[in-house]
């Protein structure tokens, strides 16, 4: 295979300068990301990304506060819990959390779950309600004490045949 030379260019190429108007333009544009920015860092939240930090890479936790896990568990009327969270109803952990608020005003949105669990064990034994929990595991100097809780921040009863 040859190599072929670069085609020959003009050498006194004419190089085209931004207007004073295009100059001060960007210099604003670039203020007023940095501004952004800035404030972000200060002020903001995880919601402002990019102009806000994500918490969880920008600070510490304390090493004796507990670790929270939130779970979605559906009851039947024998009072066996099964799993509705970690994708066995098509939703990961990280997008329910997301939900939560808009859940709390509307628990009837549960339901939806229980629909879709319904939907991919059709065998299963049919839920009464839904629930999420959330667990509470405490530490002590950032090791686990052994003490766990648990708390129902939401139910929902199911009607028949929901």
């Amino acid at each position: 295979m040859q190599l072929q030379s670069a085609p020959d260019l003009p050498a006194d190429a004419e190089v085209e300068r931004l207007t004073l108007g295009g100059r001060r333009a960007r210099l604003a544009a670039a203020v007023l990301v940095l501004a952004l920015l800035l404030a972000g860092t200060v002020w903001g939240d995880d919601d402002a990304f990019p102009f806000g930090p994500f918490r969880m890479y920008s600070t510490r936790a304390n090493p004796d506060t507990p670790v929270v896990s939130t779970r979605v568990v559906g009851l039947t009327a024998a009072g066996e819990e099964v799993r509705l969270s970690g994708g066995e109803v098509g939703l990961r952990r990280a997008e329910f959390e997301g939900q939560l608020p808009r859940i709390e005003r509307d628990p009837a949105l549960l339901g939806l779950l229980a629909d879709s669990y319904a939907e991919h064990h059709p065998d299963a034994e049919e839920l009464v309600a839904v629930q999420v929990v959330q667990r509470r595991f405490a530490l002590e100097d950032g090791q686990r004490t052994g003490e766990v809780s648990d708390q129902v921040l939401i139910e929902h009863e199911l009607e028949d045949g929901e």
